[in-house]
């Protein structure tokens, strides 16, 4: 199994407590986040990560290279910011392979059974398959409403309440974009799935075991004490 990892934004919510360095790269015990999140996927048996990256990008290739945990590790570099899903459609210019393609944010650690995801989605014969959460309070991330495992609506950010929301996890095909008229930079949920979500077999994987998004402090501070406790 394949991924992309998105690892090019700036973090800006967390430049208060890491100026120096891109979200991936957040430290956690004594290695990068990143690192755990590779270290997890390589046990999930993913085998080759390609890496979109653009603010301090020298960070992140100084410090993983061209293989890490026994997996290729290979890298597109962006001249400006493409948005995620101008670095999706970039990054699977150089996929060079057939098989869907997991896609990931580098600022997200979900644990789930990669195996199955990638099991049901070619049963299915999806477009996508993206992985939802439930939770207690979906305001900070949006809902997304689901039926019979088929989604068919998101919802703004801001709509208080429990639901599912969007961990962050996707398996798309590679052709997926192939038959749109798409910007070079544009974001993947508000310009693509939102516009053209009834176009598409897009499934859902249910991922109810541990989430956790680094992209503000407070989120960061607990992600550092969750893996403190598991180590």
């Amino acid at each position: 199994m394949q991924a992309i990892i998105l690892a090019g934004g700036f973090g800006t919510r967390l430049r208060a407590v890491l100026p120096d360095l891109p979200k991936p790269m957040a430290p956690i015990l004594d290695k990068p986040f990143l690192a755990h999140l590779l270290n997890y996927l390589q046990t999930q048996g993913m085998t080759d990560v390609i890496l979109p990256v653009h603010y301090l990008a020298e960070k992140i290739m100084d410090y993983f290279q061209l293989e890490y945990a026994g997996m290729r590790i290979r890298y597109v570099h962006e001249d400006e910011p493409l948005g995620t899903g101008g670095a999706m459609a970039n990054a699977l210019c150089i996929y060079d392979a057939s098989q869907p393609v997991f896609v990931l944010n580098g600022d997200t650690f979900v644990k789930l059974d990669y195996q199955a995801m990638y099991e049901q989605h070619v049963r299915a014969g999806a477009d996508i398959t993206m992985a939802l959460r439930s939770v207690a309070d979906c305001s900070r991330y949006g809902k997304v409403m689901t039926d019979n495992k088929r989604i068919v609506e998101f919802r703004e950010k801001g709509e208080a309440g429990a639901g599912l929301i969007n961990a962050g996890v996707y398996l798309v095909q590679p052709d997926l974009f192939a038959k749109y008229n798409l910007p070079r930079v544009f974001s993947f949920e508000k310009d693509f799935m939102l516009p053209h979500l009834l176009e598409m077999n897009a499934e859902t994987f249910i991922a109810n075991d541990y989430f956790i998004d680094i992209g503000i402090p407070e989120d960061y501070a607990r992600a550092v004490r969750d893996f403190s406790q598991d180590e």
